[in-house]
C-alpha cells in the first residue's frame, strides 16, 4: 500500500484522458503535466475492450484523434502514429477514413508510450473519492482510494471512467455465467467450445448487438443464433454530411446554449445517428447471411423483432426469455443457453460520480461549459467529468469526435482557476 499526492489526478485511461494528458503535455508550463498523474484499473490500454473483433472498423474519421482537430501539426495525431510505425503507406493506400477498431486501440496504446510528462500507473482500481476540507468546511483536496488499499490525494481531479453496461432489470436475476454484455463479449466468447451446440440469444438492434450476433453465428459453427429486439427491424446510421456537422466540437456551444426542451429535442432527433442502428455493411452481412441460409435451408440465423422480453429465469439448465409479440400480443417462450446484451450503457451518471456527489452534499450534479462539476461554497478543489454529460453538452459527449478540443477546454479551465497556472510551475508548492 502507498499513500502519494499529485496535483492533478486523471481516472481512466481512455480516449478522454489521454486526450487530456496530451493537451496537458502541449499547452501546460513547466511543472504542471509532471505533477499528473492518470491511473487505469486494467494492465494496459484498450479501446472498446469488449468488442475488439479483428474486423470491426471504426464509425468515425482517423481525423478525430486525440489531437488533430487542436493541433495537426502534433507528434501525437493518428498520421505520426502510422508513420511512426511504418504503416502510413499502406493505409494511404487502403483509401479508407475509418481505421479499424483493433489500429484505434493500438494508436491508443502508442500515445501512452509516448508521452514524456504525464505520467500513467496501470492496474490500479478507485473504489472510491473523498473530500478533504479545510478547518472552515471548504473542498481543498480529494482522496481517492483505491482497491489494493492505497490512496492519491489530489487538489483536481478528471473523471474519464466512461459509463457503466446497461443491464435491463429483467436479466437481473440469471447467473453471471449465462449472460455477456458487449463489454466483455470478446474474452468470454473465447471460453465457449465451438465444437459444442450452443443456443445464443443476443438482444438489442444496435451496432454491438449486430457484431456480436455475426461473431458468434462464425465463431461457433453449430451454434442456433437469435437476435431479439424492440423495434421494427434492423436500420443503418443517418450519416448525412448536414447530420455529421452536429458532431463539430463547435457545436458544443450551441448546444449548451440552448433551454432544456432545445436540447431534449435535438438528442432525440439524432439518435439516429449514434444509437439503435447499424453500418451498412454489417447491415449487408447479416441479410446475405440469412438468405443464403433460407436458400440453402441450413438455417442457424434468426431475427425476431417487435419484440419485448418480458421475464427471464433459469430453468434447470436452460435459461428461458418469456418474449410478448408486441404486433399481436402473443407471449412465447424462447429456452438458449446464452444471453449476449447488446443494451449499451446507462445514461446515467455512474457510481462513482454518485457517490461523490453525495459525499460533498450536491443534490444535482451540474457541469459548466468547460466540464468542471459544480461545487458548493468556497471549494477550492476542482472535479472534471469527461463522457457523461450527453444531456448538456450533446450526443457527441462519449464519442471521439470532441476529444481534442473538450481537453483543450480544461486544461484551459485548470490554468486559469485559482492561480493554477503560478502554483503547477512549483510542484514544491502543492505540498
Amino acid at each position: 500500500m502507498t499513500n502519494q499526492e499529485v496535483a492533478l489526478l486523471g481516472i481512466g485511461a481512455g480516449p478522454s484522458n489521454l486526450a487530456l494528458a496530451v493537451a496537458l503535455e502541449e499547452l501546460a508550463p513547466a511543472g504542471f503535466a509532471e505533477n499528473s498523474l492518470i491511473i487505469e484499473q486494467h494492465e494496459n490500454i484498450a479501446w472498446q475492450r469488449g468488442m475488439l473483433l479483428p474486423w470491426a472498423r471504426s464509425q468515425v474519421s482517423f481525423l478525430k484523434d486525440l489531437v488533430t482537430l487542436r493541433n495537426p501539426r502534433s507528434k501525437f495525431t493518428f498520421t505520426n502514429y502510422l508513420h511512426a510505425t511504418g504503416r502510413l503507406d499502406q493505409f494511404v493506400n487502403l483509401g479508407s477514413f475509418t481505421p479499424y477498431r483493433i489500429e484505434i486501440s493500438d494508436y491508443l496504446q502508442w500515445v501512452a508510450k509516448s508521452l514524456e510528462r504525464v505520467s500513467i500507473e496501470y492496474g490500479l482500481r478507485c473504489v472510491g473519492i473523498e473530500p478533504i476540507r479545510s478547518p472552515a468546511g471548504d473542498i481543498t483536496k480529494w482522496l481517492v482510494r483505491l482497491a489494493n488499499g492505497s490512496t492519491i490525494a489530489c487538489r483536481d481531479l478528471v473523471i474519464g471512467a466512461g459509463r457503466e453496461p446497461r443491464i435491463p432489470a429483467v436479466f437481473a436475476t440469471l447467473p453471471g455465467e449465462r449472460l455477456i454484455h458487449s463489454t466483455d463479449f470478446g474474452p468470454r466468447l473465447a471460453d465457449l467450445n465451438p465444437e459444442t451446440t450452443h443456443r445464443i440469444v443476443v438482444i438489442g438492434g444496435a451496432q454491438s448487438a449486430g457484431e456480436m450476433l455475426w461473431t458468434a453465428h462464425q465463431a461457433l459453427p453449430k451454434a442456433e443464433c437469435t437476435l431479439v429486439m424492440r423495434s421494427i427491424g434492423l436500420q443503418t446510421y443517418e450519416h448525412s454530411k448536414f447530420a455529421n456537422e452536429l458532431y463539430y466540437p463547435s457545436f458544443v456551444d450551441d448546444f449548451f446554449a440552448a433551454p432544456a426542451d432545445a436540447r431534449r429535442q435535438m438528442l432525440a432527433e439524432m439518435r439516429g445517428t449514434n444509437y439503435s442502428a447499424l453500418d451498412p455493411e454489417m447491415l449487408d452481412t447479416l441479410y446475405r447471411q440469412i438468405y443464403l441460409e433460407r436458400f440453402t435451408r441450413t438455417e442457424r440465423l434468426h431475427i425476431i423483432t417487435m419484440t419485448d422480453v418480458v421475464s427471464a429465469r433459469l430453468d434447470g439448465a436452460d435459461v428461458v426469455l418469456t418474449l410478448v409479440d408486441k404486433k399481436t400480443g402473443r407471449s412465447d417462450d424462447l429456452r438458449c443457453d446464452i444471453v449476449l446484451l447488446g443494451t449499451g450503457f446507462s445514461s446515467g451518471m455512474p457510481r462513482l460520480i454518485r457517490e461523490l456527489a453525495m459525499a460533498v452534499e450536491l443534490n444535482d450534479l451540474e457541469v459548466n461549459r468547460a466540464y468542471r462539476l459544480s461545487m458548493p461554497g468556497g471549494a477550492r478543489a476542482s472535479c472534471y467529468l469527461q463522457g457523461v454529460n450527453e444531456a448538456t453538452h450533446g450526443i457527441a459527449d462519449s464519442l471521439l469526435s470532441v476529444l481534442a478540443i473538450r481537453a483543450e477546454e480544461i486544461v484551459g479551465d485548470l490554468l486559469a482557476r485559482s492561480e493554477a497556472a503560478k502554483q503547477f510551475a512549483d510542484p514544491a508548492s502543492f505540498r
